[in-house]
Protein backbone atom coordinates (compact mmCIF):
# COMPACT_ATOMS: atom_id res chain seq x y z
CA UNK A 1 0.00 0.00 0.00
CA UNK A 2 1.18 3.11 -0.47
CA UNK A 3 0.25 7.30 -0.05
CA UNK A 4 1.00 9.90 -2.87
CA UNK A 5 1.48 13.39 -1.76
CA UNK A 6 1.29 16.22 -4.30
CA UNK A 7 2.20 19.95 -4.58
CA UNK A 8 1.26 22.58 -7.09
CA UNK A 9 3.92 24.60 -9.19
CA UNK A 10 4.47 28.12 -9.21
CA UNK A 11 4.69 31.60 -11.04
CA UNK A 12 5.99 34.60 -9.69
CA UNK A 13 3.92 37.80 -11.08
CA UNK A 14 4.98 40.29 -9.09
CA UNK A 15 7.25 41.54 -5.96
CA UNK A 16 10.39 38.96 -6.72
CA UNK A 17 13.37 40.09 -4.81
CA UNK A 18 11.73 42.57 -2.78
CA UNK A 19 9.57 39.85 -1.04
CA UNK A 20 12.89 39.05 0.60
CA UNK A 21 12.94 42.65 2.43
CA UNK A 22 8.92 42.36 3.33
CA UNK A 23 7.45 43.30 -0.04
CA UNK A 24 3.84 41.80 -0.93
CA UNK A 25 4.44 39.28 -3.78
CA UNK A 26 1.58 38.36 -6.28
CA UNK A 27 1.74 34.73 -7.21
CA UNK A 28 -0.51 32.08 -9.01
CA UNK A 29 0.23 28.01 -8.61
CA UNK A 30 0.18 26.52 -12.22
CA UNK A 31 -1.97 23.00 -13.15
CA UNK A 32 1.85 21.71 -13.31
CA UNK A 33 3.23 20.25 -10.23
CA UNK A 34 4.89 16.88 -8.76
CA UNK A 35 3.89 14.02 -6.83
CA UNK A 36 5.60 11.92 -4.41
CA UNK A 37 4.73 8.13 -3.53
CA UNK A 38 5.82 6.35 -0.42
CA UNK A 39 5.67 2.84 0.12
CA UNK A 40 6.69 0.66 2.74
CA UNK A 41 10.75 -0.99 2.37
CA UNK A 42 12.74 -2.84 4.34
CA UNK A 43 17.01 -3.08 5.72
CA UNK A 44 16.93 0.81 7.11
CA UNK A 45 17.15 2.26 3.66
CA UNK A 46 15.16 4.60 1.33
CA UNK A 47 15.08 3.52 -2.26
CA UNK A 48 14.59 6.53 -4.18
CA UNK A 49 13.58 7.16 -7.52
CA UNK A 50 12.48 10.44 -9.81
CA UNK A 51 10.74 10.37 -12.90
CA UNK A 52 10.63 13.78 -15.49
CA UNK A 53 7.48 14.76 -16.93
CA UNK A 54 7.70 12.16 -19.53
CA UNK A 55 8.46 9.31 -17.55
CA UNK A 56 11.86 9.06 -17.74
CA UNK A 57 14.00 8.10 -14.51
CA UNK A 58 16.09 11.32 -13.90
CA UNK A 59 17.63 10.76 -10.55
CA UNK A 60 17.96 6.89 -9.01
CA UNK A 61 19.67 6.27 -5.86
CA UNK A 62 20.12 4.80 -2.24
CA UNK A 63 20.17 6.42 0.85
CA UNK A 64 20.57 4.47 4.15
CA UNK A 65 18.69 5.71 7.72
CA UNK A 66 22.27 6.73 8.45
CA UNK A 67 23.01 9.15 5.57
CA UNK A 68 19.88 10.93 6.96
CA UNK A 69 20.63 10.79 10.43
CA UNK A 70 23.81 11.81 10.23
CA UNK A 71 23.91 14.34 7.18
CA UNK A 72 27.31 12.64 6.20
CA UNK A 73 29.19 15.71 4.68
CA UNK A 74 30.59 15.70 0.80
CA UNK A 75 32.44 18.39 -0.87
CA UNK A 76 30.78 18.02 -3.45
CA UNK A 77 26.79 19.17 -3.94
CA UNK A 78 25.05 16.84 -6.20
CA UNK A 79 21.37 15.41 -6.24
CA UNK A 80 21.99 13.01 -3.52
CA UNK A 81 23.57 14.86 -1.09
CA UNK A 82 20.90 17.96 -1.68
CA UNK A 83 18.65 15.12 -1.00
CA UNK A 84 20.15 13.99 2.17
CA UNK A 85 20.59 17.15 3.56
CA UNK A 86 16.36 18.03 2.93
CA UNK A 87 16.06 14.76 4.67
CA UNK A 88 18.21 15.48 8.00
CA UNK A 89 16.54 18.53 8.22
CA UNK A 90 13.28 16.83 8.16
CA UNK A 91 14.41 14.45 10.43
CA UNK A 92 15.64 16.78 12.76
CA UNK A 93 12.06 18.27 12.97
CA UNK A 94 10.61 14.94 13.08
CA UNK A 95 12.81 12.16 13.89
CA UNK A 96 9.44 9.91 13.86
CA UNK A 97 9.45 8.94 10.01
CA UNK A 98 13.20 7.29 10.50
CA UNK A 99 12.43 5.87 14.15
CA UNK A 100 9.50 4.27 13.42
CA UNK A 101 10.17 2.88 10.17
CA UNK A 102 11.93 0.03 8.40
CA UNK A 103 12.38 1.59 5.01
CA UNK A 104 10.97 3.42 2.01
CA UNK A 105 10.80 3.14 -1.42
CA UNK A 106 10.07 6.72 -2.88
CA UNK A 107 9.07 7.95 -6.47
CA UNK A 108 8.78 11.25 -7.69
CA UNK A 109 6.78 12.53 -10.75
CA UNK A 110 7.09 15.56 -11.96
CA UNK A 111 4.30 17.15 -14.62
CA UNK A 112 6.19 19.56 -16.14
CA UNK A 113 10.02 19.27 -17.99
CA UNK A 114 12.47 19.86 -14.59
CA UNK A 115 14.22 22.47 -16.49
CA UNK A 116 11.25 25.02 -16.87
CA UNK A 117 11.49 26.38 -13.29
CA UNK A 118 7.64 26.02 -12.14
CA UNK A 119 9.56 24.08 -8.52
CA UNK A 120 11.03 21.27 -8.89
CA UNK A 121 12.46 21.73 -5.20
CA UNK A 122 9.59 23.31 -3.95
CA UNK A 123 7.36 20.77 -4.64
CA UNK A 124 9.70 18.17 -3.69
CA UNK A 125 9.94 20.14 -0.09
CA UNK A 126 6.60 20.48 0.18
CA UNK A 127 5.72 16.94 -0.51
CA UNK A 128 8.25 15.81 2.04
CA UNK A 129 7.23 18.20 4.51
CA UNK A 130 3.53 16.57 4.46
CA UNK A 131 4.84 13.34 4.10
CA UNK A 132 6.97 13.70 7.33
CA UNK A 133 4.25 15.75 9.22
CA UNK A 134 6.32 18.47 9.63
CA UNK A 135 6.02 22.63 8.51
CA UNK A 136 7.37 23.11 5.10
CA UNK A 137 8.37 26.62 5.41
CA UNK A 138 10.65 26.02 8.28
CA UNK A 139 12.33 22.96 5.93
CA UNK A 140 12.43 25.30 3.61
CA UNK A 141 14.14 27.73 5.29
CA UNK A 142 16.59 25.23 6.94
CA UNK A 143 17.75 23.70 3.76
CA UNK A 144 17.30 25.94 0.61
CA UNK A 145 16.29 28.95 1.85
CA UNK A 146 14.49 31.74 0.40
CA UNK A 147 11.07 33.59 0.93
CA UNK A 148 8.80 30.89 0.84
CA UNK A 149 5.88 32.10 -1.43
CA UNK A 150 6.70 28.75 -3.91
CA UNK A 151 5.81 26.78 -1.19
CA UNK A 152 2.62 28.85 -0.37
CA UNK A 153 1.60 28.29 -4.38
CA UNK A 154 3.07 24.60 -3.57
CA UNK A 155 0.13 24.59 -0.05
CA UNK A 156 -3.27 26.47 -2.02
CA UNK A 157 -5.36 26.38 -5.19
CA UNK A 158 -5.93 29.58 -5.89
CA UNK A 159 -4.07 32.67 -7.07
CA UNK A 160 -1.88 34.38 -3.64
CA UNK A 161 -0.60 37.71 -1.95
CA UNK A 162 2.30 36.44 0.38
CA UNK A 163 4.71 38.50 2.99
CA UNK A 164 7.69 36.42 4.30
CA UNK A 165 7.20 38.10 7.26
CA UNK A 166 5.56 34.94 9.25
CA UNK A 167 4.66 33.44 6.21
CA UNK A 168 1.35 35.32 5.80
CA UNK A 169 -0.75 34.04 2.84
CA UNK A 170 -4.03 35.50 1.57
CA UNK A 171 -5.63 33.65 -1.23
CA UNK A 172 -6.98 36.46 -3.39
CA UNK A 173 -9.62 36.88 -6.18
CA UNK A 174 -7.56 37.45 -9.84
CA UNK A 175 -9.71 36.49 -13.12
CA UNK A 176 -9.90 39.26 -15.13
CA UNK A 177 -11.90 39.02 -18.39
CA UNK A 178 -8.63 39.38 -20.46
CA UNK A 179 -6.52 36.38 -19.49
CA UNK A 180 -7.01 35.52 -23.17
CA UNK A 181 -4.39 38.35 -23.41
CA UNK A 182 -1.66 36.29 -21.62
CA UNK A 183 0.77 33.67 -22.29
CA UNK A 184 3.82 32.47 -20.72
CA UNK A 185 6.98 31.87 -22.79
CA UNK A 186 9.67 29.49 -22.12
CA UNK A 187 12.86 31.47 -22.70
CA UNK A 188 15.33 28.07 -23.09
CA UNK A 189 17.48 28.56 -20.05
CA UNK A 190 16.82 27.70 -16.31
CA UNK A 191 18.03 30.19 -14.22
CA UNK A 192 19.90 29.78 -10.43
CA UNK A 193 17.48 31.23 -8.23
CA UNK A 194 20.37 31.75 -5.79
CA UNK A 195 22.49 33.24 -7.99
CA UNK A 196 20.01 35.76 -8.66
CA UNK A 197 19.21 36.78 -5.50
CA UNK A 198 22.91 37.38 -4.30
CA UNK A 199 22.72 39.74 -7.42
CA UNK A 200 19.97 41.93 -6.12
CA UNK A 201 21.36 41.72 -2.52
CA UNK A 202 24.32 43.76 -4.37
CA UNK A 203 22.45 46.03 -5.78
CA UNK A 204 19.27 46.86 -4.17
CA UNK A 205 19.00 50.67 -3.21
CA UNK A 206 19.16 51.99 0.42
CA UNK A 207 15.77 52.73 0.46
CA UNK A 208 14.39 49.67 0.74
CA UNK A 209 11.07 50.98 3.18
CA UNK A 210 10.24 53.34 -0.38
CA UNK A 211 10.98 50.55 -2.67
CA UNK A 212 8.70 48.08 -0.88
CA UNK A 213 6.26 50.36 -0.94
CA UNK A 214 6.23 51.25 -4.46
CA UNK A 215 6.22 47.60 -4.81
CA UNK A 216 3.16 47.21 -3.38
CA UNK A 217 1.48 49.87 -4.78
CA UNK A 218 2.47 48.54 -8.13
CA UNK A 219 1.13 44.93 -6.77
CA UNK A 220 -2.31 45.83 -5.99
CA UNK A 221 -2.39 47.90 -9.38
CA UNK A 222 -1.71 44.61 -10.99
CA UNK A 223 -4.27 42.59 -8.74
CA UNK A 224 -6.77 45.25 -9.45
CA UNK A 225 -6.90 46.09 -12.89
CA UNK A 226 -9.99 46.36 -14.53
CA UNK A 227 -8.71 46.25 -18.26
CA UNK A 228 -6.06 45.11 -20.35
CA UNK A 229 -4.28 48.24 -21.03
CA UNK A 230 -4.42 48.84 -16.92
CA UNK A 231 -2.95 45.70 -16.69
CA UNK A 232 -0.10 46.08 -19.19
CA UNK A 233 0.73 49.33 -17.29
CA UNK A 234 1.18 48.29 -14.41
CA UNK A 235 3.18 45.17 -15.55
CA UNK A 236 5.17 47.53 -17.11
CA UNK A 237 5.77 49.94 -14.32
CA UNK A 238 7.11 46.91 -11.83
CA UNK A 239 9.81 45.89 -14.40
CA UNK A 240 11.27 49.48 -14.87
CA UNK A 241 10.87 49.56 -10.71
CA UNK A 242 13.45 46.39 -10.20
CA UNK A 243 15.29 47.31 -13.27
CA UNK A 244 16.04 50.33 -12.23
CA UNK A 245 16.94 48.52 -8.46
CA UNK A 246 18.73 46.03 -10.06
CA UNK A 247 20.88 48.27 -12.20
CA UNK A 248 20.06 45.95 -15.46
CA UNK A 249 18.36 46.08 -18.54
CA UNK A 250 14.62 44.68 -18.66
CA UNK A 251 14.02 41.57 -20.47
CA UNK A 252 12.06 42.92 -23.17
CA UNK A 253 14.72 45.83 -23.44
CA UNK A 254 17.30 43.06 -23.57
CA UNK A 255 15.66 40.36 -26.30
CA UNK A 256 12.56 41.50 -27.72
CA UNK A 257 13.03 45.61 -28.50
CA UNK A 258 10.71 45.33 -30.90
CA UNK A 259 7.54 43.42 -29.73
CA UNK A 260 4.03 44.86 -29.57
CA UNK A 261 3.05 44.25 -26.38
CA UNK A 262 4.21 43.78 -22.56
CA UNK A 263 6.74 41.33 -21.41
CA UNK A 264 8.11 40.70 -17.94
CA UNK A 265 10.48 38.39 -15.87
CA UNK A 266 9.17 36.40 -13.29
CA UNK A 267 10.87 34.89 -10.58
CA UNK A 268 14.64 35.27 -10.43
CA UNK A 269 15.57 37.41 -14.16
CA UNK A 270 17.08 35.82 -16.99
CA UNK A 271 15.71 32.49 -17.49
CA UNK A 272 12.62 29.94 -17.10
CA UNK A 273 9.62 32.04 -18.27
CA UNK A 274 8.56 35.45 -19.16
CA UNK A 275 4.89 36.91 -19.13
CA UNK A 276 3.57 38.46 -22.43
CA UNK A 277 0.62 40.91 -22.34
CA UNK A 278 -0.67 41.61 -25.89
CA UNK A 279 -3.80 41.70 -27.81
CA UNK A 280 -2.70 40.26 -30.89
CA UNK A 281 -1.64 36.17 -30.20
CA UNK A 282 1.96 36.34 -29.95
CA UNK A 283 2.74 32.96 -30.73
CA UNK A 284 4.38 33.73 -34.30
CA UNK A 285 6.35 36.11 -32.87
CA UNK A 286 8.16 34.26 -30.29
CA UNK A 287 8.37 31.46 -32.15
CA UNK A 288 10.37 32.78 -35.48
CA UNK A 289 12.69 34.23 -32.51
CA UNK A 290 13.24 30.39 -31.41
CA UNK A 291 11.01 30.38 -28.11
CA UNK A 292 8.54 27.56 -29.22
CA UNK A 293 7.53 26.98 -25.42
CA UNK A 294 4.12 29.48 -25.27
CA UNK A 295 1.68 28.62 -23.13
CA UNK A 296 -1.78 30.00 -22.39
CA UNK A 297 -2.79 31.42 -19.10
CA UNK A 298 -5.72 28.57 -19.21
CA UNK A 299 -3.05 25.94 -20.34
CA UNK A 300 -1.02 27.32 -17.42
CA UNK A 301 -2.23 28.39 -14.69
CA UNK A 302 -4.47 25.91 -12.05
CA UNK A 303 -8.21 27.48 -11.85
CA UNK A 304 -10.51 25.92 -9.58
Amino acid sequence: MSTTFYSNGKLFISGEYLVLDGADAFALPTKFGQDLVVTKGENQIIEWKSYDYDKQLWFENVISFDEVINNIDSEVETVKTTLINILHEAYLLNPEFIKQSKGYRITTNLTFPRNWGLGTSSTLINNIAQWTKINAFTLLKNSFGGSGYDIACAQNNTPILYRIENNFVEPVIFNPDFTENIHFVYLNKKQNSKTAIQAYNRHKDQNLAKSVAENNKITNAILNAKTLKEFAYAVEKHEIHLSNIMEIKTIKEIAFPDFNGTVKSLGAWGGDFVMVVSKENPKDYFTSKGYDVILSYDEMILQE
